[in-house]
């Protein structure tokens, strides 16, 4: 009889039937004096026991402006410490944290902030060419006019508060000062009433990954899911309080949140903040100058640093382990950075948004071929099989089919939005991951492509669709598809195909100005095609991996696509 493609995570590491505040509350208890918190670029060292406190005094803060079990709380911020601080204050009082990411723009941003129903707001200043309470005021204009803790909007009906990160004090913004001073009005007692009454499954947390609808869905995700992943990710790694973990990756993904900083503070460990950015030069003196022990990275961070001019002069041997997610991994580039960054005990993680993220994991024993060649075997107390998308029967070890998880990881639903859940999570509980790939006889995964029609740029999780529809707002434009195109750097690259309408004329030029400031920057597509039609079948159907093909040759990108990845 043939073995089918399931497999099950086992292990004697238990998980943990708590909150993420009660958590927080041991561990410190434990480990008082060790480092929580280091942030290079604000020059900020915290204990654990004062990165708890400043944690109650937020939570305090945010119970002060009326913040109930449940409420949602946005924060729109680089990787700066106050972001850890609002991810375990919000986790203490039962709020749902919104985690918005820093690279969108007005058109992502108000529609984030309405499907979330957003009631409070935590916003930083200007980054570079970011001005996020320009970007703010542009959205909200009746919060110029309006006063801290009283703002109405009939576009945002729910945003009541809003927060600078600072001390600039903005029309209609508390700062960040103002809002801790509000904190001394209620009790610890109040606080620890509160946190007594939470359930470690309720919703902590809203994070928006792109759909094929076109817009982003809100995943939303609860104690039990973000507290044992981090943890399990950090016994993975083999974490203890003395690990010093640099995090470049963003806090607005899972990837930074909850394999960097979960996996930190479930085992006492030290998270080390580089720099707003990731910044090759900051990560490389960050690790020799914190002695850091572990680094995780998306590939084309690991390839930026490896390729940084003076990568020779920076002293890594104190680096022992880490992660490589995000995307598929280059297998030479994972051969490099086990080899000349000292980091024997790399791992992959493979998942997603909607599992918390991680559900496949490579070990610190496992041998590097099958680190290079797989991404590991399903996590602790997950269930992963692989199914025809068509018959949805499980397939036979070997045999390509949709990678589908189930088990403590899967998020409860996309906030508000019942179709999209149903899509994805079935009646059985299974989570469809639109991934496909394989299983062997040890139960290792190999992703080996993808069902829905997603691009990876380094890291990103882009869909197609959601710039589509963008783009078809452009006057010029009458019809539009984009496709993922291999790249050397990032993984993948975007192209549009686009139909001009009858008469208008239309420069590359002019549809990445349309789209600048109004998208992120890594959703404006690099390459560009104007066309008459487009490869469909008989039936209309649009034949993306026909353009796909296309795209390749006349870009001259043969070498790109031949680029073995893990």
């Amino acid at each position: 009889m043939v073995e089918g493609s399931y497999a099950c995570g086992s292990s004697d590491i238990p998980l943990q039937g708590i909150t993420i505040g009660e958590m927080l509350n041991r561990i410190a208890a434990k480990y008082p004096e060790n480092e929580a918190i280091v942030s290079v670029h604000q020059d900020i060292r915290w204990t654990y026991a004062d990165f708890l406190d400043r944690v109650d005094r937020l939570a305090r803060a945010l119970m002060a402006l009326d913040v109930e079990r449940g409420d949602r709380v946005g924060i729109w911020a680089l990787n700066y410490a106050e972001w850890v601080l609002t991810q375990f204050a919000t986790a203490k009082i039962g709020a749902i944290m919104v985690n918005i990411n820093p690279a969108y723009r007005t058109y992502e941003f108000e529609y984030a902030i309405r499907q979330s129903e957003v009631q409070t707001l935590l916003i930083q200043g200007r980054f570079k060419t970011s001005d996020y309470v320009g970007m703010f005021y542009e959205a909200c204009p009746e919060a110029f006019e309006g006063t801290p803790g009283r703002i109405n909007s009939d576009k945002f009906p729910f945003l009541k508060n809003v927060v600078f990160i600072g001390d600039i004090p903005y029309n209609g913004m508390f700062t960040w000062d103002e809002l801790l001073e509000k904190g001394d009005a209620i009790s610890p007692d109040e606080l620890a009433e509160r946190e007594e009454s939470l359930n470690f499954d309720d919703a902590i947390n809203i994070q928006y990954t792109s759909g094929t609808t076109g817009f982003p869905k809100g995943v939303v995700l609860t104690h039990h899911n973000i507290l044992n992943n981090g943890y399990i990710i950090g016994e993975g790694m083999k974490f203890t309080e003395a690990d010093r973990l640099c995090i470049p990756v963003p806090f607005y993904h899972c990837f930074g949140m909850v394999l960097s900083n979960m996996a930190c503070v479930t085992h006492g460990s030290t998270m080390v903040l580089p720099s707003p950015v990731f910044n090759a030069e900051a990560v490389l003196q960050t690790i020799q100058d914190e002695k850091c022990t572990a680094v995780h990275g998306v590939p084309t961070m690991f390839i930026a640093e490896l390729s940084h001019p003076n990568f020779s002069s920076f002293k890594l041997d104190s680096l022992r382990t880490g992660i490589m997610a995000g995307s598929p991994c280059p297998i030479e580039v994972m051969r490099e950075v086990n080899k000349k960054m000292n980091m024997s005990d790399i791992v992959i993680v493979y998942g997603q948004t909607e599992t918390s993220p991680g559900v496949t994991m490579t070990t610190t024993v496992d041998p590097l071929e099958r680190r290079v060649s797989t991404v590991g075997r399903p996590f602790p107390h997950t269930e992963i099989k692989i199914i025809d998308p068509n018959t949805k029967k499980i397939v036979p070890r070997g045999e390509t089919g949709e990678i589908c998880a189930r088990g403590y990881c899967v998020m409860r639903c996309y906030y508000n939005n019942p179709n999209a859940t149903h899509a994805t999570i079935d009646d059985n509980g299974w989570n469809h991951t639109g991934d496909l790939g394989t299983m062997d006889d040890e139960d290792y995964i190999r992703i080996v492509g993808r069902l829905k029609d997603m691009v990876i740029r380094g890291g990103e999780n882009i869909y197609p669709r959601e710039i589509e529809e963008f783009l078809h707002n452009h006057p010029a434009i009458a019809d539009v598809y984009v496709i993922g195109v291999p790249d050397q750097k990032y993984g993948e690259e975007l192209m549009a195909w686009i139909k001009v309408e009858g008469g208008a004329t239309l420069t590359d030029d002019a549809v990445r100005e349309y789209c600048r400031g109004k998208i992120a920057h890594f959703k404006i597509p690099r390459y560009y095609k104007y066309v008459d039609e487009f490869p469909m079948t008989i039936s209309g159907k649009i034949q993306k991996f026909k353009m796909r093909e296309q795209a390749i040759e006349e870009l001259n990108l043969e070498g790109a696509s031949k680029i073995e990845t893990a």
